[in-house]
C-alpha cells in the first residue's frame, strides 16, 4: 500500500450507518427545543422550548418526512434515514448561523437587521448543501433535483410568511378565514417579532441567493469531476453516491461504482485440506475434514466489507474443519470489486477441494533466509505449503506477478501444487512514501523468488514421515476496533517424527513491529514439553479491522503480552490435539472482476487530489457566493 493508497483507505474512518429516520428527527427536535430556551424569552422555559420545536425543528421535521417522498416520485433514491440526517445536519448549520449572527448584533450596532440577513444567507445555504447531497444521491439533473432540495427553506419560508406579517403587504382576497391562518405576528415570539415584518422583497432575495447558490453548486461539481472524468472515465458523483450509501444505509452502490473500473484477471485458488485417516473399521470419524487452509490470490479489500473485504469470513464458512485463510501474494489492485466475486472465488475453492487426493505423509518443517526474505514451508505429499515473511523489515503487500513467479519458482522443483502464503506480520504503518510493497524487480522480490526455489528444493529432497495435526481456536475478547476480526486467532500444529511446526493465523491487517519475532521466540524457546521446534505467524489482512481506522495493526490497540499469553495456550491445546492426519492439495483458476493493475493507484491519487483540490475550492466558492450574497443586500 502505497501513501495515496493509505490516505483513500483512511476514508473509511468515516463509515458508519446513519441512524433511522426517527431517531434523528426526535433528535432534531430536541435540538430545537434546547435553542429555543436559549433564544427565546418568554416567561416559561417550556413555552420557549415549545416555540424552539415549532419555528426551528418543524421545518426539519417536514424536511425528513417530504424530502425522501418527493425525491422518489421524481426517480431519485433518498432513503428515510438519508433524508432525515441531512435535514439534522441543515438544522444545525442553521442553529449555527443564527447563534454567530446573534453575538455579533449582541456586540455591534448591526442591529437585528443583520439576523434577519443571516437568517436567509442560512436558508439559501442549507439549499445549496442539500443540492449538492441530492444530485450526489439520486443523480438526477440540477432543475429536478431541487424541487426536493428546496423543501426545508420553502417549510421554514412559510413559517416566516406566516408569523413575521408579510401578508400585510400582500393584497390578498381570502377574507378573514384565510388571514386567521396567514397572518399571525402577533402569535410570534418575542425575538421573531424583533426582526420586524419581512417584505416580499426579502423572499425575493432568498429566491435570488438560491439561484446564485445553485449556480455555484453545479459549477463546482462541474469542476470537480472533470479529473475524474478525464483519467478514470466514471464520476466522482457515482463514488459520492456510492460512499454515502455505503455509510448511511450499508448498500452496495459503491460497488457498482468499483465495477465500471474493474477489469478481468484469472486468480489461483489453492486448497490445503486435512482430514482424518480412511479406515475400513467404521470409524464414524474416518475422512471428516480437521482443517482447511485456502488461499486465492486476490487482496481482502478495499476496505470494511465492500468488495473483497469480508474475504477471510466468508472462505471459513465454507469450510467442513478448522478454516485458515491466509494472506495471498497479491495487492490492492486485486480487490474484488464486488461481494458477489467473493461467491465465484468460493465456489472456485470447492472444484479444487472436489479434486484433492490425500497423502500420510510429509517432511518436518524447514526455514530458511535469502536476503531480507525468510520463508517457512513443509511438503505434504506432492505439494509444498510456504509462508514468507521480511520481519524484522517492513513490508506490506506482495504484487501479484511477484508470487506467481515465486510459486512457478517452487514448482519447478518437481512440485505439482504450491500455496504460497504471504505472512504479512511486520510493518510501521501509514509513514513514507512507500509502504513496502513488494513489487517486481525490487530487490526484495528476487529474494522471495530465489528464497522459493531454494526452500522448495530442500523440501524435495528431504525425508517423509506419517503426519499428524493439531488445531486450536479462540474467537478472543477482542473486536474490529482492537485490530482482530470475527476469525479471532487460530493455531495449526503439524508433527512428523516429533518435529513439531506451529502455523499460528491471525485475523487482522498486519502487525506491530517485533511483535511476531517475539511470538516466534516465545513458542520455539520454551523449556517445556509442548514447545514446538518452528514457528510462524501470519494475518489473513482482513480488512473489517479498517472500518475503524486505515491502519489499526495487530499489536496497536492491544496489550501483547495478553496476545502472547493466548497464542501459547492456542498452542499448547493444538499439541495436545495432535492425531494422524490425511492430507491433500489442489488449486483452480476463477475468472473474477479485480481493480485492475495501476487502478487502485490512479483512484487514490484522483480521489486524494479531488478531495484536496475540493476543499480549497468549495472555500473559494463559499467565499465568492457569500461576497455577492452581501453586494446584493447592500443593492436591496
Amino acid at each position: 500500500m502505497t501513501e495515496s493508497q493509505g490516505d483513500l483507505a483512511g476514508l473509511s474512518r468515516f463509515i458508519f450507518r446513519a441512524p433511522s429516520w426517527y431517531s434523528s428527527i426526535t433528535f432534531a427536535l430536541l435540538i430545537a427545543a434546547v435553542t429555543g430556551v436559549a433564544a427565546f424569552d418568554s416567561n416559561y422555559w417550556l413555552e420557549d422550548a415549545w416555540q424552539g420545536v415549532f419555528y426551528i425543528g418543524l421545518p426539519t421535521a417536514i424536511a425528513s418526512v417530504v424530502t425522501p417522498q418527493v425525491d422518489r416520485w421524481l426517480g431519485g433514491q433518498l432513503t428515510p434515514n438519508r433524508a432525515s440526517l441531512l435535514a439534522l445536519f441543515c438544522e444545525l448549520i442553521t442553529v449555527i448561523v443564527l447563534m454567530f449572527a446573534g453575538v455579533v448584533a449582541l456586540l455591534t450596532r448591526l442591529g437585528q437587521e443583520f439576523v434577519l440577513e443571516a437568517l436567509l444567507v442560512a436558508l439559501a445555504s442549507i439549499f445549496a448543501f442539500r443540492l449538492l447531497v441530492i444530485i450526489a444521491v439520486s443523480r438526477q439533473s440540477l432543475p429536478v433535483a431541487s424541487i426536493s432540495a428546496s423543501v426545508q427553506t420553502v417549510a421554514a419560508a412559510v413559517l416566516l410568511f406566516v408569523y413575521s406579517g408579510t401578508m400585510r403587504y400582500v393584497e390578498f382576497g381570502g377574507g378573514p378565514i384565510a388571514r386567521s391562518f396567514l397572518y399571525r405576528p402577533n402569535h410570534a415570539p418575542a425575538r421573531i417579532q424583533q426582526l420586524g415584518y419581512f417584505e416580499p422583497g426579502k423572499f425575493a432575495l432568498l429566491a435570488a441567493m438560491c439561484l446564485l447558490y445553485a449556480g455555484a453548486v453545479w459549477l463546482f461539481l462541474v469542476v470537480i469531476d472533470r479529473p475524474w472524468k478525464r483519467t478514470l472515465g466514471v464520476s466522482v458523483l457515482d463514488f459520492i453516491r456510492g460512499f454515502i450509501g455505503h455509510i448511511a444505509d450499508g448498500t452496495d452502490e459503491l460497488e457498482d461504482f468499483f465495477e465500471e473500473l474493474g477489469t478481468e484477471a484469472m486468480v489461483p485458488v489453492t486448497v490445503l485440506s486435512f482430514r482424518r485417516p480412511v479406515t475400513d473399521g467404521g470409524d464414524e470419524q474416518g475422512g471428516e475434514e480437521k482443517a482447511r487452509f485456502v488461499l486465492p490470490m486476490i487482496h481482502p479489500g478495499p476496505m470494511g466489507e465492500i468488495g473483497g473485504g469480508n474475504l477471510p469470513v466468508r472462505v471459513a464458512e465454507q469450510a467442513d474443519g478448522l478454516a485458515f485463510p491466509p494472506h495471498a501474494t497479491a495487492g490492492h489492485d486485486f480487490n474484488l470489486v464486488t461481494e458477489r466475486e467473493v461467491d465465484t472465488i468460493c465456489e472456485t475453492a470447492n472444484d479444487a477441494f472436489e479434486k484433492l487426493e490425500y497423502s500420510t505423509e510429509a517432511t518436518v518443517g524447514h526455514t530458511l533466509s535469502e536476503g531480507d526474505a525468510t520463508l517457512t514451508g513443509q511438503a505434504f505429499g506432492d505439494s509444498a505449503f510456504l509462508v514468507n515473511t521480511f520481519s524484522p523489515g517492513f513490508a506490506d503487500d506482495v504484487e501479484y506477478a511477484v508470487g506467481l513467479s515465486a510459486i512457478s519458482e517452487a514448482r519447478s522443483d518437481g512440485f505439482d501444487d504450491v500455496m504460497l502464503a504471504d505472512a504479512h506480520n511486520c510493518n510501521n504503518g501509514l509513514e513514507g512514501d512507500d509502504l513496502g510493497h513488494v513489487v517486481p524487480g525490487s530487490p526484495r522480490s528476487f529474494d522471495l523468488i530465489y528464497g522459493a526455489g531454494e526452500l522448495a528444493e530442500v523440501l524435495r529432497d528431504a525425508d517423509r514421515d506419517r503426519l499428524e495435526l493439531g488445531v486450536a481456536w479462540d474467537e478472543t475478547q477482542w473486536e474490529p476496533r482492537d485490530g482482530i476480526g470475527p476469525l479471532g486467532i487460530r493455531v495449526a500444529v503439524t508433527d512428523v517424527a516429533g518435529h513439531r511446526t506451529a502455523y499460528v493465523l491471525v485475523d487482522g491487517n498486519n502487525m506491530d513491529p517485533g511483535l511476531r519475532d517475539r511470538i516466534v521466540d516465545e513458542l520455539t524457546a520454551r523449556e517445556d514439553p509442548s514447545q514446538v521446534d518452528l514457528a510462524e505467524v501470519m494475518t489473513t489482512d482482513t480488512h473489517i479491522v479498517n472500518t475503524v481506522e486505515a491502519e489499526n495493526q495487530v499489536g496497536q490497540a492491544i496489550d501483547h503480552d495478553d496476545l502472547l499469553a493466548l497464542i501459547a495456550d492456542l498452542t499448547e491445546r493444538a499439541i495436545a490435539d495432535l492425531e494422524p492426519v490425511e492430507v491433500g492439495m489442489a488449486s483452480e483458476t476463477a475468472e473474477v472482476t479485480v481493480f485492475g493493475n495501476d487502478r487502485t493507484e490512479t483512484l487514490a491519487s484522483t480521489a486524494n487530489a479531488v478531495i484536496s483540490l475540493g476543499g480549497a475550492l468549495a472555500g473559494a466558492f463559499i467565499l465568492a457566493v457569500f461576497t455577492v450574497s452581501i453586494l446584493l443586500f447592500f443593492l436591496t
